[in-house]
């Protein structure tokens, strides 16, 4: 085993001590910190300077993601004009290690003046910024660096600790999957949990149809000029009595000398497998795949056996919802 291997997993057993103790270390204050954030009529200003100033854009992001309005706030930059962004209602979160960093301390009158509510994530609870905060989180531990110095364990407890506050605020607010996907319509998860079946289906002539008496000469032509490989069989009624698949059509092949001339009610599949057009399209995928089918017919509450649509695995597929 070599010495640097030793190092760097020494880092990471130091790494994971530290947020043990941090964890350990948490009580009722976390209780306020968290229901302070979530019963905030504004924004979340998270300020931090240097490797705490990296934190806290992660911690604004993470926020926003879950519905809480956050942003980064560079402290230099709110000494210049900045501030002007932070209205009443908003909370500050501040992220200091030495609870002494001094562009945040200058913001104090200010704060004060604006009556704001601040919260602070400090390694020195006797310090000047943990002194000013209405809450404290402590997050003082030993540093991973052999030297205890380089911001190693502190940042990454840091992190990991608001990590915990977002996923309390989660619990805090009953928040669900439809939640998040509605703050993420362009990621995979938005798209399972928003994309309707109604989104991705083939309407009107674009559906593939046929009467219950025409000629698989026809049946074949609509199959082929639609492209889905499949063809639904309709009565005089519009109401779907069966499927024509394009494995019904070799099937029928082996079993009928002239095919061109069976009307489709003698070849088609009954009772074909449907889906209302209000269900996800992530659900339409799972009914496929639990009947190892590529399409469902689509139909609404109120159309009885009259489908609105068809939709097909290259839809969900070119949806990216597999």
């Amino acid at each position: 085993m070599s010495e640097l291997l030793d190092v760097g997993r020494e880092v990471l057993r130091k790494e994971a001590a530290a947020i043990v103790e941090v964890m350990e270390r948490l009580g009722s204050d976390f209780d306020d910190f968290v229901r302070m954030i979530n019963a905030c009529s504004g924004r979340v200003i998270v300020t931090g300077i240097g490797k705490s100033g990296l934190i806290s854009k992660k911690i604004a992001a993470t926020f926003s993601s879950i519905g809480i309005p956050a942003v980064y706030l560079h402290p230099a930059d709110s000494l210049h004009g900045d501030l002007g962004m932070v209205q009443k209602g908003d909370i500050f979160f501040i992220i200091s290690y030495s609870g002494e960093t001094e562009e945040v301390i200058r913001m104090f009158p200010w704060i004060k003046r604006m009556g704001i509510a601040t919260l602070a994530v400090t390694g020195n609870p006797e310090s000047t910024i943990a002194g000013f905060a209405d809450y404290v989180l402590n997050v003082r531990v030993e540093e991973a660096c052999p030297y205890n110095m380089v911001p190693t364990s502190s940042t990454t407890t840091t992190l990991a600790l608001g990590d915990a506050i977002a996923v309390a605020l989660m619990k805090e607010r009953n928040f669900r999957e439809e939640d998040f996907a509605l703050l993420h319509p362009g990621g995979s998860l938005g798209r399972k949990l928003l994309l309707k079946v109604e989104d991705l289906m083939h309407t009107g002539e674009a559906m593939p149809k046929v009467a219950d008496d025409a000629l698989m000469k026809s049946v074949i032509l609509e199959v082929t000029s639609k492209r889905l490989g499949v063809a639904g069989v309709f009565n005089s009624d519009q109401e779907l009595v069966g499927i024509i698949t394009d494995g019904d059509l070799r099937r029928a092949l082996e079993r009928y000398d002239n095919i061109l001339q069976k009307p489709a009610r003698d070849v088609m599949t009954k009772n074909p497998k449907g889906i209302d057009k209000d269900a996800l399209a992530a659900h339409a995928l799972q009914k496929m795949e639990e009947f190892s089918i590529t399409s469902l017919f689509v139909f609404g509450r109120a159309t009885g056996k009259r489908p609105v649509g068809l939709i097909h695995i290259h839809d969900l597929l070119k949806a990216k919802i597999v």
